[in-house]
């Protein structure tokens, strides 16, 4: 048997990478079919000719997007059309955070924003930049476009984000030759339709991309409660100077987080956002 990289997956079909950088296209062993370890792009594992036989043991497993191993998330966040959303970038942090995946967080479409409003979304951004790594391009103009050509190399990257952010833009416009479909944004819902219809790692500046189906709401089944604070990494930083050990920052007295807030130390969006989070998954019930 060989060793192999999934590379892409289209209605059972698997593309499988060898050590010798040979393609091979086959099917996985029906035992997959009756467990929960179902292979998907990303995925390490054993073949022969005729079928997948064993997965390796992954390092993270997404979701949404389903893609495994991955190196870091490249978030994508559009600042018009659809509007830029703090609420929507503290959500996929935490996902991102609770799969212990490096983010690095891309603001698109600047063209489309009058400069004095984008200069008021970099102020609120520099916050943000005390923790990640923040890139502002343009996939029409190719503004800051070329600062990406050095975060690829060696790692296997997960573009995600919101419907209608620029995802397969920005990739067609690091390499036209992705070919990617995109959509315009729905004036009436102010919302991108799905353009990717199946996973794919693609190689890019020495490292491999997953181009995934964008989507606006996320939700959070597979993460505790009590696991929340420490994804908020910036909460997380400065929880040891809370009075209570597991303090969850929403009621408890002497709250280091809840007092930075008020001294304006921490983005009061931010923590709004939190609180949210926290209340849904509070309330959510168990998924089987």
């Amino acid at each position: 048997m060989k060793k192999g990289l999934i590379t892409k997956l289209i209605g059972g079909l698997y593309t499988v990478i060898d050590e010798d950088n040979n393609s091979h296209d086959i099917r996985a062993r029906g035992k997959f079919r009756h467990t929960n370890e179902s292979p998907k792009v990303g995925d390490n594992v054993l073949f022969d000719e005729d079928l997948i036989r064993e997965l390796f043991e992954r390092k993270n497993n997404l979701v949404r997007p389903p893609v495994a191993n991955i190196d870091q998330a490249i978030l994508i966040n559009s600042c018009k059309e659809p509007d830029f959303s703090f609420n929507l970038l503290d959500r996929f942090l935490l996902l991102i955070e609770h799969e212990n995946i490096t983010p690095l967080i891309v603001l698109t479409k600047i063209d489309l924003m009058e400069k004095s409003k984008l200069d008021e979304l970099k102020v609120k951004m520099k916050y943000y930049e005390k923790f990640y790594d923040v890139l502002y391009c343009s996939a029409i103009t190719f503004e800051g476009v070329e600062e990406f050509k050095s975060i690829f190399k060696d790692k296997i990257s997960v573009f995600a984000g919101q419907t209608g952010a620029g995802k397969s833009s920005l990739l067609n416009a690091l390499n036209p030759e992705f070919d990617l479909e995109t959509n315009i944004i729905s004036k009436a819902l102010g919302r991108g339709k799905h353009t990717t219809r199946h996973s794919e790692l693609l190689p890019l500046f020495d490292g491999l991309v997953a181009d995934t189906p964008g989507f606006s709401k996320l939700d959070f089944y597979d993460i505790k409660e009590e696991n929340v604070p420490d994804c908020f990494v910036d909460f997380f930083e400065i929880s040891n100077q809370c009075k209570y050990r597991g303090c969850k920052h929403l009621n408890e007295p002497k709250c280091e987080v809840k007092r930075q807030v008020e001294l304006g130390n921490i983005l009061s969006s931010r923590h709004h956002n939190y609180t949210t989070i926290m209340a849904e998954i509070k309330e959510q019930k168990p998924k089987y």
